[in-house]
């Protein structure tokens, strides 16, 4: 028979065993830590990679669906007056212009978008009555430094203008539009209101560009830089578009 080997080990054996098993195990710990933490790390990355390419195809998608549109509805404007065709051919001359070498841009200056709106709201002053109370304010100060930097989206103000002369009411005695551009130290406001028409606008097959395209729109470039308010008081459709200048500008600094 084979003897029995009792085999014992003193406490201090024990204890460094015990020290050591514990510490392959933290290091083990610590290295599935790392790991995992640079997976992460990684796929967040991708994740934000892919967040940013899913949101320069929607702006493109939108881009591409603006520009025909604003096109199509200023030549109907022009066609419909043909007595003032010369005075609107120039203003057309400078929306084309904005539109084929300026709307590809990433961003315009405040003075530029501005001359831009202006234009469109005379072309499309020939779609009322020379009577028609039609308000135009510029509040903007040319002395104020957000007025040439760069910080604007082009053709973020169409929407609320073209959809003021689509649903004003033209025909009633106290009907109006205003159209109110303001720069008040860093940030930008637009503010539109019209009396509402009675009767429905009409509705075309393949046309306008929809609200939601734009809420979208402002809200991939300018995030929470942006607030955007629109209601009814009374007859009266209100928009209110305001743009912080100034956090939009820390925010691209920051992204490079």
């Amino acid at each position: 028979m084979r003897d029995n080997v009792n085999i014992s080990l003193d406490p201090l054996t024990l204890l460094l065993v015990a020290v050591l098993v514990t510490a392959a195990f933290a290091l083990w710990l610590f290295l599935r830590f790392q790991k995992e933490r640079r997976e992460k790390k990684l796929l967040k990355e991708k994740y934000s990679e892919l967040e940013i390419k899913v949101h320069a195809l929607e702006l493109e998608t939108i881009k591409y669906k603006l520009n025909p549109h604003l096109f199509k509805n200023t030549l109907n404007s022009i066609q419909s007056h043909a007595y003032q065709t010369y005075y609107a051919l120039d203003k057309l001359s400078n929306v084309l212009d904005f539109i084929l070498y300026e709307s590809d841009r990433q961003f315009v200056s405040l003075k530029e978008e501005i001359d831009f709106a202006m234009n469109l709201i005379e072309i499309n002053r020939l779609k009322v009555s020379p009577l028609f109370d039609l308000r135009i304010k510029n509040k903007v100060s040319e002395e104020n430094p957000f007025y040439t930097q760069e910080l604007i989206a082009p053709l973020i103000t169409i929407d609320l203008i073209e959809n003021a002369f689509k649903h004003a009411d033209i025909q009633s005695g106290d009907a109006f539009i205003s159209i109110v551009f303001e720069l008040k130290d860093d940030v930008f406001a637009l503010t539109v209101s019209n009396k509402i028409s009675p009767k429905p606008a009409m509705k075309k097959d393949k046309s306008g560009f929809g609200k939601q395209n734009f809420e979208k729109r402002l809200e991939i470039i300018y995030k929470d830089h942006y607030k955007l308010d629109q209601f009814v008081e009374d007859d009266i459709f209100i928009s209110h578009l305001k743009l912080n200048l100034l956090e939009h500008k820390a925010h691209l600094l920051a992204v490079g």
